[in-house]
């Protein structure tokens, strides 16, 4: 950790500006997502206590100013339901019911206020495998549980889910059909590993048939609120403005006394840059420091 993240970080710092200057990517990663370089902005660690305290490295200009913190909530998951139209996830998220827990109440056939956290972890793990084309193997490794009890999860939850079911063959075929699936915004990537002769190599296409389709359209989700956030922080007349961003996450420096506008504008901005037939929720807070500013 201290090698790797903490130590090369100073020597990035401009000796004209005193500031940190990462660069980011347009085209840097196949999904279409934003990629960043020297440093890596977008690879610090959040899961660990010693990861997210690099965080508080990264501060605000002066005591004047905050870092203000934006990012989907389950936005991949979100889209999951948007495309797959599958009417138990479009209910879940439309009535805002946590959507681990709800999917570990029928997988495991409780009710929903009898899950445990167990039951969630499992939930949580099989909903982001989904997202990823993770099969039963992996699943199994990943819960470290018999391969077998993985598959049952996985057709519990494929058998209670047709919707996302028929929505992950749909990717499949239109890879095979077409040699290219699109994102929300139309933009196209080219699967020709669905038409290879190796086995692994047209299970490698088909997840990434499936992933380019969520996870590309997140991207473009987040690329298309960036432009609407900067044009109506410039409209406005705000200081508030764009530092970073990591994957789901905007992260801004903002004057204290626009704090509280900027988060309005923030959100509405994110919330608000595509209609998906499910609400997309955005967590934003203020801070000195990175790690603060993610509350």
């Amino acid at each position: 950790m201290l090698g790797t993240y903490v130590d090369p970080l100073p020597s990035f710092v401009s000796k004209r500006t005193g500031r940190l200057h990462a660069s980011f990517h347009q085209v840097g990663a196949a999904t279409g997502r934003l990629s960043s370089s020297d440093p890596n902005i977008q690879n610090i660690p959040i899961r660990s206590d010693a990861g997210r305290e690099i965080r508080r490295a990264f501060v605000a200009r002066d005591e004047d100013h905050l870092l203000l913190a934006a990012d989907y909530s389950q936005v991949e998951l979100r889209f999951l339901a948007h495309f797959s139209e599958d009417e138990e996830l479009l209910r879940a998220f439309r009535e805002g019911i946590d959507i681990h827990a709800y999917v570990a109440s029928q997988i495991f056939e409780l009710p929903l206020g009898e899950v445990g956290a167990d039951q969630r972890r499992v939930a949580k793990t099989v909903n982001f495998g989904i997202v990823y084309g993770q099969g039963a193997f992996g699943l199994a490794r990943t819960l470290r549980i018999p391969q077998s009890d993985a598959r049952a999860f996985i057709e519990a939850y494929k058998a209670r889910y047709t919707g996302l079911d028929r929505f992950l063959q749909r990717c499949i075929e239109e890879a095979k059909e077409t040699g290219v699936v699109e994102t929300i915004l139309g933009r196209r990537r080219p699967i020709p590993q669905v038409h290879s002769r190796n086995p692994n190599e047209r299970a490698l296409g088909e997840r990434l048939a499936i992933n380019t389709v969520i996870q590309g359209s997140a991207a473009d989700l987040i690329k298309l609120a960036m432009v609407h956030l900067a044009e109506r922080l410039d409209a406005a007349g705000m200081a508030t403005r764009m530092l970073i961003q990591v994957h789901d996450e905007l992260v801004l420096e903002t004057p204290k006394a626009e704090a509280e506008r900027a988060t309005s504008i923030t959100v509405d901005a994110m919330a608000n840059a595509l209609e998906l037939r499910v609400p997309l929720v955005v967590d934003a807070s203020v801070g000195p420091n990175w790690l603060e500013g993610k509350g």
